[in-house]
């Protein structure tokens, strides 16, 4: 997927509550790139314009499933302190 086309699905499904602008998204996916966890090929977009589109690698599947973990440990933290008040 392309970097327009990942902001406008995270928005999508979000509700629009999660709603990431270029200045964010982009120097992101440069770090997950060079960092290996995804790979970027060059294509022409739906409206046939060149994009950058992009995909996770299999070190960034597992670094997903880390950070997911690690996610569900922290919300599980929140909800603990949240149920005590």
């Amino acid at each position: 997927m392309h970097g327009y086309g990942i902001a406008q699905r995270l928005k999508q499904i979000s509700d629009s509550v999660l709603q990431v602008g270029e200045s964010s998204l982009y120097p992101a996916l440069q770090r997950l790139r060079i960092n290996g966890w995804v790979r970027a090929e060059w294509g022409a977009s739906e409206n046939n314009r060149r994009a950058r589109y992009y995909s996770l690698t299999a070190a960034g599947r597992r670094q997903l499933a880390t950070e997911r973990k690690d996610f569900e440990r922290m919300i599980g933290a929140i909800r603990r302190v949240l149920e005590m008040a």
